[in-house]
């Protein structure tokens, strides 16, 4: 599976894509929508940051509250240095900015595992006030630890998640983060995170405030599912999501073994290799006690007839 569909809303508000040059649309109120600026992966018109210099120059800035940064010119092979630039420099020009999201491309501008992202952990010291940030693209994604007050959800959406970045996010000191989202995806695109990676998160004491956690399109779900087993943060969580990768009846065993999940509001295991009898179990135990499960999208592993089961996460390429 391959992301076919930009974000539809951002911190509440639905998009609006801001105007290609010589573009006639009636620009919103700056507060009323998540402003989403993008130009052409190939063959562009003019550069991104070109395009955030007209943006800057017809909308009043001070009431934007969302922004997403779209797809740039040659994302397969340049990153985004020069837009993380441009918006530290106006960060007095966007008091207002709460939410941010960098990469929003489908597959058609560039697969998630060819975005080139870079350093973007100066947009969150520029932005004290943010309290939603996100990206997608893995490849040169750089993320050493920091410390924000006010971050309240983090997404990092990839198809293969470096296991320095998990550990630059299990190091932060984020006070306020409600909502964590990782996509940890497979070794073929990067993704050599191990599940030791995690274990800051999985002891919930550097995120006082998570009740969201999802670790998820991850070619080591078994893994994760079990060290989530008997993990401190669970207690804590509303919503689990362990969806779009592996998980199989290990990992699933492993959940109902381990500490109970009645209290949790949603169990988010979709697009799996769960069989019937395991998801009967999951659904009597938890289903019984109130927890919404979804278990749809059942995959099927192939048989490459060397006897081995080859299963596949939902998006990796």
């Amino acid at each position: 599976m391959t992301i076919n569909q930009y974000l539809r809303e951002l911190h509440g508000l639905p998009v609006f894509g801001f105007p290609d040059p010589g573009g006639t649309a009636e620009l919103p109120d700056p507060a009323s929508v998540a402003w989403r600026l993008s130009v052409g992966s190939y063959d562009a018109s003019e550069s991104w940051e070109e395009a955030f210099a007209r943006f800057t120059a017809s909308v009043d800035t001070t009431g934007v509250r969302a922004l997403i940064v779209g797809s740039w010119s040659e994302a397969y092979e340049s990153g985004p240095e020069g837009i993380v630039s441009a918006l530290v420099a106006a960060r007095d020009r966007l008091p207002g900015l709460r939410a941010l999201f960098i990469g929003d491309m489908t597959g058609e501008d560039c697969e998630i595992s060819w975005i080139t992202q870079g350093t973007l952990t100066p947009l969150l010291d520029a932005f004290p006030a943010l309290e939603e940030f996100g990206a997608r693209g893995g490849s040169a994604l750089v993320f050493p630890a920091v410390r924000h007050e006010r971050l309240r959800s983090l997404t990092v959406e990839t198809g293969g998640l470096s296991g320095e970045v998990v550990r630059g996010v299990a190091a932060s000191d984020f006070p306020a983060l409600e909502r964590l989202d990782l996509w940890l995806g497979v070794s073929e695109y990067g993704g050599d995170a191990q599940v030791a990676d995690l274990a800051p998160i999985l002891a919930g004491t550097r995120l006082p405030a998570l009740r969201h956690l999802a670790l998820r399109n991850s070619e080591r779900q078994d893994e994760i599912a079990a060290a989530l087993a008997d993990a401190p943060v669970v207690a804590a969580l509303e919503t689990l999501d362990l969806s779009l990768g592996t998980l199989g009846d290990e990992g699933a065993r492993a959940l109902l073994d381990g500490r109970p999940l009645t209290h949790l509001k949603k169990l988010d295991l979709h697009h799996h290799y769960v069989g019937e009898e395991m998801r009967e179990r999951l659904l009597s135990t938890l289903g019984a006690a109130g927890v919404e499960v979804d278990l749809s999208d059942v995959a099927q592993p192939e048989d490459w007839d060397d006897d081995e089961e080859h299963r596949y996460v939902a998006v990796a390429e």
